[in-house]
């Protein structure tokens, strides 16, 4: 199908609506986006593709609009994406605000993406060189994950206990004891629970990583299971069910709202149970390993910066070596000020401590231009002795040289 050959009813697959506004005015620009999105559709998600679709169907209908001249990507230049970045950023969303900034590190990014690529891939449509470099897409944000402390987690707990609904208090165990995305949750298959080894495990099912793993259960979440596989059926072969439909993640999200508002909890979400495992992990001593075989590694080392006890501790203990040495320096100061502690000069005494340094010290004895006779030998001999008694191995050896100068002269 060519540019001339596109119609507006062309525009309604179900990956590519809304483009009509632009097939009837740069018709080019959707076949260019079309054939990008069909082919992140053969090995990227569903959620992905709308991602790609949306962001490619925002430039286009900006170019429409303000730039009608532009016919197809390849006339795309620097100029049209700095006006299209100001632009989308203070554009209203549905709900009449600006995207966040996340929205507009997702969009541009995906945008960049498909310049680069259609350019390396040499498509006709492709622009003669990037429009678009790293430094317009916003630096990512790494915001710490909510999670709930000890003291929470025990009241959710009990407030759990407390429903009559057996299935609020298996999801509340199930979540805080496993793990699980909301969407492995629901997904769960109706034989997920088996038995290796005299341990009972959780099959957890492909999700966002596309990964199968088995994770232990807690003999609390083994009984819960076990009594809800006596009393439901499972229902389109999922293990758990609502009212005679498969569990959905909205029923679940309202669950954990519900729960938590009778602990005094406030607003939960169902993922913060997830990174108060992790926590809790981490804090008593669980190898990031091994929770990253749990839950993923990315997330673990993120896990690895919330309220870590291990952290923490290291830090008190380096912080008490620090304080026990300026503690040690200030007592061995003025354990010196308070001692006598003298060097004796030859017209007075030198009260340095000792553990100050002094670039002074026998200077003139260790001159080219310094000489002695048997007038001086006493006292050099008496500070001698008293280097020797006070342990000034430097002095000893100055003044012992200057009084084995004198016995071989005399």
């Amino acid at each position: 199908m060519t540019a001339l050959e596109i119609t507006v009813d062309d525009a309604s697959p179900e990956r590519h609506h809304d483009w009509a506004p632009v097939i009837a005015h740069a018709p080019q620009l959707a076949i260019t986006a079309w054939r990008y999105v069909d082919q992140m559709a053969l090995s990227r998600r569903p959620a992905t593709v709308d991602v790609t679709d949306r962001a490619l169907r925002s430039l286009a209908r900006f170019l429409v609009d303000e730039h009608p001249d532009v016919a197809g990507f390849a006339h795309v230049g620097r100029r049209h994406i700095e006006e299209f970045k100001t632009a989308f950023a203070t554009s209203g969303t549905i709900w009449g605000r600006a995207p966040s900034r996340n929205t507009i590190r997702q969009q541009l990014g995906v945008i960049r993406c498909f310049f680069d690529r259609i350019i390396e891939w040499d498509w006709p449509d492709a622009p003669a060189r990037a429009p678009m470099f790293a430094i317009d897409v916003p630096v990512a944000s790494d915001p710490l994950p909510r999670f709930l402390d000890d003291a929470q987690w025990a009241r959710l707990l009990h407030a759990a206990g407390e429903r009559l609904d057996p299935l609020e208090r298996l999801v509340i165990e199930l979540l805080g004891r496993t793990g699980m995305r909301v969407g492995e949750l629901c997904d769960l298959d109706a034989d997920a629970v088996v038995d290796m080894a005299g341990t009972t495990w959780l099959r957890v099912p492909l999700g966002k990583l596309h990964n199968d793993r088995y994770i232990p259960l807690h003999p609390a979440v083994v009984a819960l299971l076990a009594d809800w596989s006596a009393t439901h059926r499972p229902v389109e072969g999922r293990l758990l069910s609502h009212r005679g439909q498969p569990l959905e993640r909205h029923r679940v999200s309202r669950i954990v709202r519900r729960v938590a508002a009778d602990a005094g909890l406030g607003h939960v979400h169902p993922h913060q149970l997830r990174h108060t495992l992790a926590t809790q992990a981490i804090n008593r001593g669980m190898r990031l390993e091994a929770i990253a075989t749990m839950l993923s590694l990315r997330m673990t080392m993120v896990y690895a910066r919330i309220a870590n006890r291990t952290v923490a501790d290291e830090y008190a203990a380096a912080s008490a070596r620090v304080d026990e040495l300026y503690a040690d320096a200030e007592q061995d100061r003025l354990a010196d000020l308070a001692s006598e502690h003298r060097r004796m000069l030859g017209n007075g005494w030198c009260r340095r401590p000792r553990r100050e340094d002094c670039n002074f010290e026998a200077i003139c004895e260790g001159c080219g231009y310094f000489s002695t006779d048997a007038e001086f030998e006493p006292r050099l001999r008496a500070q001698h002795d008293h280097a020797a008694t006070h342990g000034h191995a430097t002095r000893v050896t100055l003044y012992g040289r200057l009084l084995e100068q004198l016995e071989a002269t005399h």
